[in-house]
């Protein structure tokens, strides 16, 4: 395990309108007030379509990461995420996980790690800023290459 005390900055309630880019959105409100390191304790609203990571396949090695995607559409979301930056990049690296009903389908539902999704009507949120220590993302080699959170540094996470 791996635990430190955050200092909090501020918070935000943020708006993402009909049509935005979540992601793109996302980013362009971190740059613009400066925020490399937060998190997301819930957002909510609806997605005219997601990338969830997810395959209808069996999976090969239970251990790895899927890296697939299944995509759905019209769907009411519940979710949560932290923000890292991502030093090999230069750029935020946020992690949303969501729960999403299928509309049309009885909102039967899917949850899964989200890599795209273009907002219906409206996605509110809420941004809490963390001032330190600085959270980062990097990309672990001996864990598939995935990218784990870490406090403070951008090494390795210990085992």
């Amino acid at each position: 395990m791996r635990a430190t005390q955050l200092s909090i900055g501020r918070t935000f309630g943020v708006v993402f309108d009909h049509g935005e880019d979540f992601f793109e959105s996302l980013s362009g409100f971190c740059a613009e007030q400066g925020i490399r390191s937060g998190y997301i304790p819930m957002f909510l609203g609806g997605f005219s379509s997601v990338e969830l990571v997810g395959s209808c396949e069996p999976i090969a090695d239970p251990d790895a990461p899927v890296w697939s995607s299944v995509s759905v559409e019209c769907v009411e979301a519940l979710g949560v995420a932290t923000l890292a930056w991502d030093e090999d990049r230069d750029r935020l690296a946020p992690h949303v996980h969501l729960s999403v009903g299928l509309k049309g389908q009885a909102a039967q539902g899917r949850t899964s790690h989200l890599l795209g999704a273009t907002v219906q009507f409206v996605s509110e949120l809420l941004v809490v800023e963390v001032l330190a220590p600085v959270m980062t993302r990097p990309a672990q080699p001996q864990l598939y290459d995935v990218p784990l959170l870490t406090f403070g540094s951008a090494g390795p996470v210990p085992q």
